[in-house]
């Protein structure tokens, strides 16, 4: 299983973004638009990309995507989910 923080650092990693810290990420933000960390499409591109490469786990029902992607959380449920 992997915690909320470890999908952040990877995040931070992947996405190159140097101006955030894990701490400054809750765990319920939304990832996408103005609100939360605001990540676009091409992020969201590159979070798919993160969970197969790091993670072995892909999006089966793009229906479900914005529930999956809406926060860390959520993310993070997700990929529990997959690897079980």
């Amino acid at each position: 299983m992997i915690t909320t923080d470890e999908l952040k650092s990877a995040i931070i990693e992947n996405l190159n973004l140097e101006d955030i810290s894990v701490s400054e990420i809750e765990d319920d933000m939304e990832l996408f638009g103005d609100e939360g960390l605001g990540l676009d499409s091409v992020d969201a591109i590159e979070l798919t990309l993160i969970l197969e490469k790091e993670y072995g786990v892909k999006i089966k029902d793009m229906a479900n995507a914005k529930a999956i992607f809406a926060s860390v959380k959520s993310l993070t449920q997700y990929i529990n989910e997959q690897k079980q």
